[in-house]
Formats: structure tokens, C-alpha cells, sequence
């Protein structure tokens, strides 16, 4: 059956996440791997988003550090962090419109994110959208 945008923007999310969580653990593991273990079909708006941000990791950060007054990306969880770097990745990179993507994120937020952490993301991408 076919997902939503909505539902494959979920499963970049887990996949950013647990991709971070391998890196900043030093364990070697592929990204078309935890792709391949999180999607049971082959699906190209997941792995622009993935490898979007994945390419972009530094670029992504730079900006929502600028942007997270005294903070950096690395105090939020993991899964804002995932979350906050999709939509900056669509925000700077693709033609989704911007209010989706803030919308999306938003969303996302309110699933698996605290309060403080939705706050933060919204304000970041409002400001990006904004600049």
C-alpha cells in the first residue's frame, strides 16, 4: 500500500535518527542499510530527504545553530534533531512549499517531541523562512 508524504516523512525521520545515533556511537553502518531495515519498499522522496540530509549534515547544522539563540542542535533529542534537519534540507534544498514543510515538521514534532523541543523546531524554520 501506498504511504503519504506524511507517513514517508516519519520514516526519514526514524531513519536520520537512528542514523545520528550510529554515528555519534562510531559504529559503522551503510545508510542504504537502515533504509533497507525501515522501508519495505524502494522509495525515491525518502531517499532524497535521507541523503539530502546526510550530505548536507554540516551545512544543516550550521544553519539551525545560527538560528537556535545560545543553543546548538546537538542539545535538542535526537528525534527533534532528525526532524529539524528535514525540514531545514527541504526548506534550503527542494520546491516543497515552505508551509508544508513547517507544517510537516510541526507535526512531527507534536508526535515524538516535547513542547520545548516543537517550540524550537517551529521557531527555527519560521525564522529560515522568514530570512
Amino acid at each position: 500500500m501506498a504511504k503519504t508524504r506524511s507517513e514517508l516523512r516519519e520514516k526519514c525521520m526514524i531513519i536520520l535518527y537512528q542514523w545520528d545515533l550510529y554515528r555519534n556511537n562510531h559504529t559503522k553502518m551503510e545508510i542504504d542499510d537502515i533504509i533497507k531495515d525501515n522501508l519495505d519498499i524502494d522509495n525515491d522522496f525518502v531517499k532524497d530527504i535521507v541523503y539530502g540530509v546526510v550530505t548536507h549534515i554540516n551545512d544543516i547544522d550550521e544553519i539551525a545553530n545560527k538560528y537556535m539563540n545560545n543553543w546548538d542542535i546537538t542539545r535538542i533529542d535526537k528525534t527533534g534533531a532528525a526532524i529539524l534537519r528535514m525540514g531545514i534540507f527541504e526548506l534550503k534544498y527542494t520546491d516543497t512549499p515552505e508551509i508544508v514543510v513547517i507544517n510537516e515538521a510541526i507535526e512531527l514534532a507534536k508526535k515524538y517531541s516535547d513542547e520545548s523541543v516543537r517550540k524550537i523546531i517551529n521557531a527555527v524554520l519560521d525564522r529560515i523562512n522568514k530570512e
